[in-house]
C-alpha cells in the first residue's frame, strides 16, 4: 500500500488520483501506524511551509518522516519541507536535504508556473528520462543547488527540481500535473 501523507495542504487528491490511475491501492492518511507500514510513502503538497510544519509538528509527523526507512517522494511543498530552512515565514523545515528553499527574486514573473526542461537529471526516478521531456512546475520558492540534487531547472536562476538522499526523493515540479512524463516519473518511484 502507498500512503499518501494527509497534512493541511492541497493537492493530494491530484497526487491520490495520479496513483489510482496507475493501478495501485494507496491511502491518503496522517495515522502513524499506516504511514510506517506503508511500501512507500509520498509527501505531496501545495501551501504554506510554516502552517504545514506547525500541522506536522502538533501530530509528531514531523518526527516519523524523517524515520522512514521505505521510498518516500516529496512533491512541491513536500520537497520544501524536507529542506534544512525556507525563507517562507522564517520557517525551520524537516532538515532531511541540506538546502535552503529561498524565494525567487522579482526579476520575473513569480510564481515559476508553467512546462520546463530539467537539466543534469540522474538516478533511477529519471528512467527513460528524454532531454525533450518537460515537466509542470507551479512555485514562488525554490531549492537552492547542492549535493543531493538529482535534477536542475533554470527561472531567474538554477535551482533543485529534484533531490535525493538515501531513500528520500523530491521533485520541485507536480509529475501528477505532468501528463505522460510524470506519470512515468511516479511509475519509476513506484518501482524502487
Amino acid at each position: 500500500m502507498i500512503a499518501i501523507i494527509k497534512y493541511n495542504a492541497g493537492n493530494i487528491t491530484s497526487v491520490e488520483n495520479a496513483v489510482k490511475r496507475l493501478g495501485l491501492p494507496c491511502k491518503v492518511t496522517d495515522n502513524i501506524d499506516e504511514i510506517l507500514c506503508a511500501d512507500k510513502v509520498i509527501f505531496p503538497g501545495v501551501g504554506e511551509a510554516k502552517s504545514a510544519m506547525n500541522y506536522l509538528k502538533e501530530r509528531e509527523l514531523d518526527d516519523v518522516i524523517k524515520s522512514l526507512l521505505q521510498p518516500v517522494l516529496g512533491i512541491c511543498l513536500g520537497l520544501q519541507l524536507m529542506c534544512r530552512h525556507s525563507e517562507e515565514n522564517d520557517t525551520d523545515c524537516l532538515g532531511i536535504f541540506d538546502a535552503e528553499v529561498k524565494k525567487f527574486p522579482a526579476r520575473d514573473i513569480v510564481p515559476h508556473m508553467g512546462w520546463n526542461n530539467l537539466e543534469r537529471v540522474r538516478t533511477p526516478l529519471f528512467r527513460d528520462f528524454d532531454i525533450d521531456d518537460t515537466v509542470y512546475f507551479v512555485h514562488g520558492y525554490y531549492a537552492e543547488l547542492c549535493r543531493d540534487t538529482i535534477a536542475e531547472c533554470n527561472y531567474i536562476l538554477p535551482f533543485s527540481a529534484a533531490m535525493r538522499k538515501d531513500n528520500f526523493y523530491a521533485t520541485q515540479f507536480h509529475p501528477e500535473k505532468s501528463g505522460r512524463v510524470g506519470e512515468r516519473i511516479l511509475e519509476n518511484f513506484l518501482r524502487l
